[in-house]
């Protein structure tokens, strides 16, 4: 896979309170052939996130078409999983609605905080949306204590797919707390109600990579791709990529990537979050760069 990089696409300016900063983790889908809507999360100037939109051209996805003037997803109330934050994930389609997957945030005190999965249904084309819970739907477990989020949902037949991260530990790095967790596997008939204990999918591979984020995956002719970001010690985030036949079990090839940092600028420092989108001009690779989407997003089409 040779990727080209096109550019920086877009990051909060400023203008807006709750959008001060960043453009955190790219959740695309296609409005029509001609316009592509990017979910983000903009963060506040506590470092909040809530949940807005870019609409790009898809021809030309640099071009920018329209900015939400408000989050379509704020924070939860306090005290609720999501009171310190909100960020998208996955995007499906379901019964005419927009289910949005995405992560709460909530702060803890002998722990930095606690990400845990959240459900969010749009019925005016992701114009807006609404909670499906004040609860995750993805709730701790006795091996998932810390994390269980950041899940790509996929639906296959008559049940519904998900794989996530999750982990019940937090170690140092570089003086820093910080959880370590792998990518788990679990599957719902309904797409809200998930089984309390997934099963490993993807392992760490070596002592440098201590988490993995955002899996997004395809499948293509009997074949499931996944990307995901993987956390490392000495180079932080870079993208990964493995392939699976049933899902479950996944060969890492992190090697056919081909996408790393630039030399300068936006990107300079990490890549990580990818989205995959296909259009009739192409199909695109949303990402974030350089701390944690404090940057914004850019954007490499396929060659």
């Amino acid at each position: 896979m040779i990727w080209k990089k096109l550019g920086l696409v877009y990051v909060a300016n400023g203008q807006k309170d709750w959008a001060i900063s960043h453009a955190y983790i790219p959740t695309s889908m296609m409005l029509d052939e001609e316009r592509i809507r990017v979910y983000v999360a903009f963060l506040d100037s506590h470092k909040v996130g809530r949940i807005g939109f870019v609409d790009l051209e898809a021809k030309n996805p640099l071009q920018i078409l329209k900015v939400s003037d408000q989050p379509v997803l704020d924070i939860g109330q306090p005290g609720t999983f999501d009171d310190n934050g909100v960020t998208p994930i996955c995007l499906l389609k379901y019964q005419d609605n927009l289910y949005l997957y995405y992560v709460g945030w909530q702060l803890g005190v002998k722990v930095r905080y606690f990400l845990l999965m959240g459900l969010a249904i749009s019925k005016d084309n992701g114009e807006s949306f609404q909670r499906y819970s004040q609860v995750p739907i993805l709730e701790r477990s006795d091996r998932e204590l810390f994390v269980r989020s950041a899940a790509y949902v996929h639906r296959e037949e008559d049940y519904w797919k998900m794989w996530y991260i999750a982990g019940d530990q937090w170690i140092n790095v570089n003086g820093k707390q910080v959880p370590t967790y792998n990518i788990r596997y679990v599957e719902s008939d309904d797409g809200v109600t998930w089984g309390k204990q997934g099963v490993v999918c993807l392992e760490l591979a070596n002592d440098d990579e201590y988490g993995f984020g955002r899996p997004f995956v395809t499948k293509e002719d009997n074949l499931y791709k996944m990307w995901y970001s993987i956390r490392t010690i000495r180079r932080g985030y870079r993208i990964g990529y493995a392939e699976s036949l049933d899902g479950q079990n996944w060969l890492r090839q992190d090697q056919k990537v081909s996408l790393d940092v630039s030399k300068t600028g936006w990107d300079s420092q990490m890549i990580h979050c990818s989205c995959i989108q296909k259009t009739k001009y192409g199909t695109y690779m949303f990402y974030n760069g350089n701390n944690y989407g404090e940057t914004g997003f850019g954007v490499a089409i396929l060659q």
